[in-house]
């Protein structure tokens, strides 16, 4: 029988989008073919049982390492080998190509014939600095394929890869659970439990982070409220920033005009979604070029509920939005591009309905996880 070994630092109940990307693909794989080699997410005792708890749920087989985060050390690259023979595994995917993808040629030595690499954002961060670069060129020569996510990562890891490697590179986007994500997730509801039922809202679902762009949504919200009085932002999610955030909107003077709601667990993110009128995260391109957005599935989870978009320009973030079709790109340190996108949606019903339905079309058409995990099938 065929068997995959997956090696990654990424994956539940460490939260993150890589880590739902990879879990999502492992749910759609055979799960007697399937091993995961992953980290611990946590050392403190509640951290342990978290995962225990997380991998008994598990279809497939999950073994832990004990470390916090793997490395391809000969430590590590020795248990990820024994894994590989002990399941009889003959090919590998790495969830993230740097700097795991190291360990291909002694994974292939130990009987692999596929090595397949997924490459994220941070990959794209690699390829502009020189010893880095170098590494990003021994992974390509050392797997049979890199995936990318967008154009614009494929275009800059491609520029530090060996013409030959950069040809067999493959595009493997995460996807849309579009039966989870949908119109009617239950938005209703949590308008009302807030207190926003009667006001349109402006809804950013993310890690609270510099580059994800809240706060641009927060210098943005001035103009907004003049031209919509009774607009509410709705900031979905927790994250270092939130303090920062929260002392911009006072400064700002428009505290009142925006709600924080901190973590939601995963299982109530659709309904946030949907509590929202349009979609909006102005990312930004942060530390010269080194911190970028690799897609931005957020942009996708809010096309598929049927909102319209306001995304920004950071690396790969366009690939997730028709522009003009299923809604706008933006410069990410310009709020006064965020406010005019933003406000034009807010009073415009028709031009919403339109572009969300556009967006809901595409991820059918385009970013369904079956179409996505049968490509990975082909791959490994």
């Amino acid at each position: 029988m065929h068997k995959t070994l997956i090696v990654t630092n990424d994956f539940p109940p460490r939260p993150g989008g890589i880590q739902a990307f990879l879990h999502n693909m492992a749910l759609r794989l055979d799960p007697e073919r399937i091993v995961v080699y992953a980290s611990t997410w946590k050392r403190s005792r509640e951290g342990i049982e978290a995962t225990a708890a997380f991998d008994a749920e598990q279809p497939f087989t999950v073994v832990r390492d004990r470390t916090t985060m793997l490395l391809p050390t000969p430590r590590v690259t020795a248990r990820a080998t024994a894994l590989l023979r002990e399941h009889g595994c003959t090919s590998v995917w790495f969830g993230a190509a740097a700097p795991l993808g190291l360990m291909g040629p002694a994974l292939r030595r130990a009987g692999a014939r596929r090595l397949v690499a997924t490459t994220h954002g941070h990959e794209a961060g690699w390829a502009q600095l020189p010893a880095a670069r170098q590494l990003l060129r021994r992974i390509g020569e050392g797997t049979d394929t890199l995936t990318y996510l967008g154009e614009y990562t494929r275009a800059r890891i491609a520029g530090a890869l060996t013409p030959a490697a950069a040809a067999r590179m493959v595009q493997l986007p995460p996807g849309v659970d579009e039966k989870t994500f949908h119109p009617d997730s239950g938005g209703a509801e949590v308008r009302e439990r807030l207190g926003l039922s009667d006001r349109p809202v402006v809804v950013c679902v993310s890690r609270l982070v510099p580059r994800k762009g809240q706060d641009t949504l927060i210098l943005a919200m001035p103009e907004i409220l003049r031209r919509v009085p009774d607009a509410v932002l709705l900031i979905v999610g927790g994250g270092p920033y939130e303090q920062d955030l929260r002392k911009l909107a006072a400064r700002t003077g428009v505290s009142a005009s925006v709600r924080f709601t901190g973590a939601v667990p995963w299982s109530e993110l659709p309904a946030h979604y949907g509590a929202g009128d349009v979609f909006a995260m102005p990312c930004r391109t942060r530390r010269g070029g080194l911190d970028v957005e690799g897609l931005g599935i957020v942009y996708l989870e809010a096309s598929a509920t049927g909102l319209p978009v306001v995304a920004g320009d950071s690396g790969g973030a366009p690939d997730a939005v028709l522009d003009g079709e299923t809604g706008w790109v933006v410069r990410g340190d310009v709020p006064a591009e965020t406010a005019d996108r933003v406000t034009t949606l807010l009073l415009d019903p028709e031009l919403r309905a339109r572009m969300g339905a556009r967006g809901r079309r595409w991820v059918e058409e385009k970013w369904r996880w079956d179409l996505l995990a049968e490509r990975l099938k082909e791959l490994l």
